[in-house]
């Protein structure tokens, strides 16, 4: 283990403490939906959010397994174990060609959190995905990495990359917080590379014009995704993938990028969709399924750019 990998290690145990105390006297949660249920229903983006939210991890990461069993999706199940925790990602590989473009939702929450927006929605838009590519395979390599204990610092996205490398990887999109707002948001974007022109370029093809449809941020500080297990391997084009009202672009940026006056000002007001981030209130009912079925658009329109 390298000093970077401490730091993701660290910093993941001091979220899940945070969560832990601030979700210690939440109310008692949502009756969690039938799995059949969810099996046998639509596979829309907002309909699969319940595929996930309100189970515990070890049900959230069965049901995902159970889910592409069902239907009939080969997938490779990547077990891993430290002593940082264990888990279990699950990669499907569709497409053709030499190298992949990454497409990664996590199906972990944090403790105390029904877990909806994050990141139930974005385990949801990815299988709505797969549902649409059953039919119509995507033009190039897709390779969705449905990751475990990303909470933990990004730990099942490292053992991923610890183990298979990221020689065959062109670009990564992370994706977090897919369900409420209506703008689209690239981070981590900190120097332009070939991979962050395309996805540019796919959501303005789809009228999602810049600082209004669509944002593109530099580096942000505290708050990360899988993206930068990536990242850190060498993956130039690799970013954090989020949906959110533009009307609290410029409140989200004081937001994130100056997390320590953020972090008093938050006791009064966090803007959305940090309001429910990491808390009881992260349920289905505060999901905009508008917004889930935009961001599963974008990634289409990225797909046939990249």
């Amino acid at each position: 283990m390298g000093w970077r990998d401490v730091g993701f290690f660290l910093r993941g145990r001091l979220s899940r403490t945070i969560a832990r105390a601030v979700n210690r006297k939440a109310r008692p949660p949502a009756p969690v939906a039938p799995l059949d249920d969810v099996l046998r229903g639509p596979t829309t983006p907002l309909a699969l959010t319940r595929l996930l939210e309100g189970r515990d991890n070890a049900a959230r990461q069965a049901a995902v397994a159970r889910w592409l069993e069902a239907r009939g999706v080969p997938f490779q199940r990547h077990g891993f174990r430290t002593f940082e925790g264990a888990g279990d990602n699950f990669v499907v590989d569709v497409g053709r060609g030499a190298r992949a473009l990454v497409l990664i939702a996590h199906h972990d929450a944090v403790p105390g959190s029904p877990g909806a927006n994050d990141n139930a929605a974005a385990v949801a838009i990815l299988l709505s995905l797969l549902a649409r590519w059953a039919s119509r395979e995507p033009p190039s390599r897709v390779r969705l990495l449905f990751s475990a204990c990303e909470e933990i610092g990004y730990l099942g996205s490292r053992a991923w990359v610890r183990a298979h490398g990221v020689a065959d990887v062109r670009g990564v999109l992370s994706l977090e917080l897919p369900g409420v707002g209506d703008s689209l948001a690239v981070w981590d974007a900190v120097e332009p590379t070939p991979f962050l022109g395309a996805v540019r370029g796919a959501l303005e093809s789809l009228g999602l014009r810049a600082d209004q449809g669509h944002h593109v941020v530099g580096h942000i500080p505290i708050f990360g995704s899988d993206h930068r297990a990536f990242a850190a391997a060498g993956v130039a084009g690799a970013y954090g993938f989020t949906t959110v009202p533009a009307a609290e672009a410029d409140a989200l940026r004081q937001f994130v990028f100056h997390p320590i006056r953020s972090a008093v000002r938050a006791t009064v007001r966090r803007p959305p969709p940090f309001d429910t981030y990491h808390t009881a209130r992260d349920t289905g009912a505060t999901l905009d399924g508008a917004a889930l079925d935009r961001m599963a658009r974008a990634l289409e329109a990225v797909v046939e750019a990249a």
